[in-house]
């Protein structure tokens, strides 16, 4: 099942997302597409263990990820008011300017945990029947 959504000025876009695919009860998701713009951004550089905060309006290019039950790993490329564009890891924090745009896809089949990978240090994602 595909669906589109859209959160609104002052929504937490990470907050939302895991908010919203736990009132819906979907096991397995991806955020196939988002654009919009955020009013503050919280991105985890690579390798970095602490987000990077920026208050400053930007632009989101790309927005891409998993949605599960046990939570959300999205990606996100934004771009500022002089089109310089960051990317990385989308953390808690990222408060919504006037709007992002979603289209979502619902796994119904399938369902989608996080566990601890010895290998990468990192909980991964487990993809199992539903």
């Amino acid at each position: 099942m595909r669906t589109a959504l859209r959160l609104e000025p002052g929504d937490d876009l990470r907050r939302r997302l895991e908010a919203l695919t736990v009132e819906r009860g979907w096991p397995a998701a991806f955020v196939i597409a988002g654009i919009g713009s955020l009013r503050i951004t919280a991105l985890r550089l690579a390798e970095a263990t602490e987000p990077l905060q920026l208050e400053a309006p930007v632009e989101i290019l790309s927005l891409c990820g998993s949605l599960s039950l046990a939570g959300a790993h999205l990606h996100m490329s934004i771009a500022d008011a002089q089109g310089r564009v960051l990317g990385g890891h989308v953390a808690a924090g990222c408060e919504v300017r006037t709007t992002v745009e979603l289209l979502v896809e619902v796994l119904e089949d399938l369902r989608f945990e996080r566990m601890a990978d010895a290998r990468t240090g990192y909980p991964e994602l487990r993809i199992t029947p539903r």
